[in-house]
């Protein structure tokens, strides 16, 4: 989830994307220096990082009450090698040269203590101790802005920006007299960063070579370690860090076409350059970013229970900034970047709604802007001919993203296989609907963005690893995946084994006209297949024990969940559109990894401004009615926390849930929302509500 206010406006990187193809509009007025860094580049590194703090304690907390059971063992950390990649974007006007960089890199050196050391003397009896920690986070990545003067063949710049990475991983701390000290990953509420300088040098028409110092702060990362029984250590390190490396990047020039562009005749679509050549670009580049300020005023309660919308009333902002880079690497296949810098929180921190009001904040917010690699993937277009000429590849929508972004375009065969593998959102080739899709242009509610039964793979994020092959022949498209779980339902981790814990998915897509209007019907079923709990069991188990209220984890195996949907899309007439989804899974099982849903019905109506002479704007109003299965219900009723519900207690009656919005366009790249929402038993719960949601959501994107 997201927080804070003046979100993207306080990061130099991110603002500095949305204001350079603003200041590059004349760009081509100025005289380029020699080497025209302009376009995108790619590139590799190696360094070395030297850690800023070497020491290590663990600081004796409840259960001990005094520093004298402090802890020191033998700090592992030490001058390391880096190496890593980069890919990023470059503007320039005459001499000034400005853009964003993205990396990754290893980052060896700074590890936790491992192996025995001596205690103090606080501890008779018990002379040594044990540490024993996994794999932690020995990388980083970062988006950065980059700005600089080039002369001649030379560059110089200052960097700055967004980081990740240097987590510390679990631990085990142990003086070998049972009750050992148990830690998770470390936690940090800061944000993280580097900045720094370089220098560049074009030693050849496409080559150039640069030197570079980065400052790296990875924050103050605290871990606790408990021993089950009131006792406690922490573990904070500051991860500071001074980078000095080097680096080769490849340049691709300012123009993004490829030379020769293929040629077709007969009719023409928005791809023509108006000569009959099509436009076949080597690489793409896009960024987004959308700030969304939500709120629900005070509203009638019979309680508030522990993860519900408070009846008081709430509001929260949340900033979502992203990049998309794509690159041609052969006929028909591309690769795909897309690193994201998030912010802020959903209405409570996405706890409330079973819909919950907010497609954009996922179940993991930060109150400090942080940094991940949200997709990177391969595609593969195979062409199989078809009848008249060549279609566009307009791709599959995400879900967040619009239809340009994630694509290399060019001409593609009309029927088609198109194989998409790496790391993706399920929502991205599956589910799609032109009229409700995507939050951050369209409607925000999780209720008419994807079918509310459909416990898709993901990630706290909505991302997930997995396989897809659609097959496109003129009307109707087959698509079939397969997907990583989740490590532990609902948790932050995919599954990192292949198989052990995966969903599989199909869909039938068939397309027609009706009375000269397009359409289209998809037809999806899908199962999870892995360790989760059937909420009969943790019912029965939690009152044989007396320990209410159920717990999921203590009775989970291994299951298949079965589920499955329709969606409807249709165009009634010019510039309005009608969309339906229905669907339905197996509510005797616990929530994989999307929200607390078993059946829903959605549907609506989405209208063009054009039809008002406004073509940037576009206007929404939809309903959807949610419902639970007996067994989940009675667990909720029960007490049992759900994934985005939490009220201890229930009085069940079926989610039901509005909204409308109009969105003001000022142009292609630029737009304001006004979104409101109506959403009746909240949690499906009828002691509590009606809530009433308004937002503003605010977006750029070139």
């Amino acid at each position: 989830m997201r927080a804070g206010s003046g979100a993207f406006l306080r990061w130099p990187c991110v603002a500095f994307l949305l204001l350079s193809p603003l200041a590059a509009a004349g760009a081509g007025e100025a005289s380029p220096p020699i080497f025209n860094w302009a376009g995108l580049y790619l590139g590799v590194n190696l360094g070395a990082g030297v850690p800023l703090h070497g020491g290590e304690r663990l600081q004796a907390g409840s259960g001990f009450g005094s520093p004298i059971y402090d802890l020191y063992p033998a700090s592992n950390t030490r001058t390391g090698v880096t190496i890593g990649a980069q890919v990023g974007y470059n503007w320039r006007r005459g001499p000034l040269v400005w853009g964003f960089e993205t990396d990754f890199n290893l980052l060896d050196g700074r590890r936790a203590p491992n192996g025995v050391f001596p205690a103090s003397a606080a501890y008779p009896g018990m002379p040594v101790f044990t540490m024993t920690p996994q794999t932690s986070a020995n990388y980083f990545a970062s988006i950065r802005g980059r700005a600089g003067v080039a002369y001649d063949r030379a560059l110089f710049y200052v960097t700055g920006g967004v980081a990740a990475g240097g987590t510390r991983g679990p631990a085990a701390l142990s003086f070998g007299v049972g009750n050992d000290f148990v830690a998770d990953h470390s936690q940090s509420s800061r944000m993280k960063y580097v900045a720094g300088a370089g220098f560049e040098y074009a030693f050849a028409k496409n080559w150039s070579a640069r030197a570079e110092y980065l400052f790296l702060s990875q924050s103050l990362n605290t871990q606790t370690f408990d021993n089950g029984a009131g006792a406690f250590y922490y573990s904070r390190i500051r991860n500071e860090n001074h980078i000095l490396r080097f680096g080769l990047n490849y340049h691709f020039g300012e123009s993004e076409q490829i030379p020769g562009a293929l040629q077709y005749g007969g009719r023409r679509d928005a791809s023509d350059q108006g000569d009959g050549q099509v436009k076949t670009e080597r690489y793409s580049v896009h960024a987004q970013t959308t700030n969304v300020v939500q709120a629900l005023p005070p509203f009638r309660a019979k309680y508030d229970g522990p993860g519900s919308f408070p009846s008081q009333g709430i509001g929260n902002v949340l900033s979502q900034n992203n990049v998309f880079i794509g690159l041609r690497l052969w006929e028909g296949g591309a690769a795909y970047l897309n690193p994201e810098v998030d912010e802020g929180y959903g209405p409570h921190n996405a706890l409330g709604a079973a819909a919950y009001p907010n497609g954009i904040a996922q179940k993991l917010g930060r109150a400090a802007p942080y940094m991940r690699f949200q997709r990177y993937f391969l595609r593969q277009i195979i062409g199989l001919g078809g009848d008249d000429a060549h279609d566009p590849d307009e791709g599959s929508r995400s879900e967040v993203l619009e239809s340009v972004q994630n694509q290399v375009s060019g001409r593609v065969d009309r029927n088609r296989i198109v194989v998409t593998v790496g790391k993706f959102a399920v929502g991205d080739v599956f589910d799609d609907n032109v009229y409700a899709h995507d939050p951050t242009t369209g409607f925000l509610n999780f209720a008419f963005n994807s079918m509310g039964a459909f416990d898709y793979a993901a990630d706290a994020w909505g991302y997930t690893h997995g396989l897809a092959v659609e097959w496109k022949q003129n009307w109707w498209t087959l698509r079939g995946g397969v997907f990583q779980l989740s490590a532990v339902p609902n948790g932050p981790l995919i599954e990192q084994e292949l198989f052990r814990q995966y969903m599989g998915v199909a869909e039938l897509e068939t397309r027609y006209e009706i009375l000269g209007q397009p359409g289209a019907v998809k037809f999806l079923v899908f199962g999870d297949n892995g360790r989760f709990a059937k909420y009969d069991d943790a019912i029965n188990l939690a009152l044989a024990t007396g320990t209410l209220p159920p717990d999921l984890s203590a009775a989970r195996d291994r299951h298949f969940k079965a589920g499955g949907g329709v969606n409807v899309k249709q165009q009634v007439v010019e510039n309005l559109g009608f969309f339906l989804r229905a669907s339905m899974s197996d509510g005797r099982f616990e929530i994989v990894d999307y929200t607390d849903i078993d059946r829903q019905l959605s549907m609506g109506l989405v209208a063009d401004g054009a039809a008002w002479g406004r073509e940037d704007d576009e206007i929404g109003v939809a309903g959807a009615l949610s419902g639970l299965h007996g067994d989940h219900a009675r667990y909720l009723a029960l007490g049992g926390p759900g994934v985005f519900i939490n009220d201890g207690a229930l009085r069940y009656g079926g989610e039901k849930n509005v909204e409308a919005y109009y969105k003001l366009g000022f142009g292609k790249n630029f737009d304001a929302t006004f979104d409101y929402q109506l959403i009746v038993n909240p949690a499906h719960n009828l002691d509590r509500g009606p809530v009433n949601l308004f937002a503003l959501r605010l977006r750029a994107a070139f």
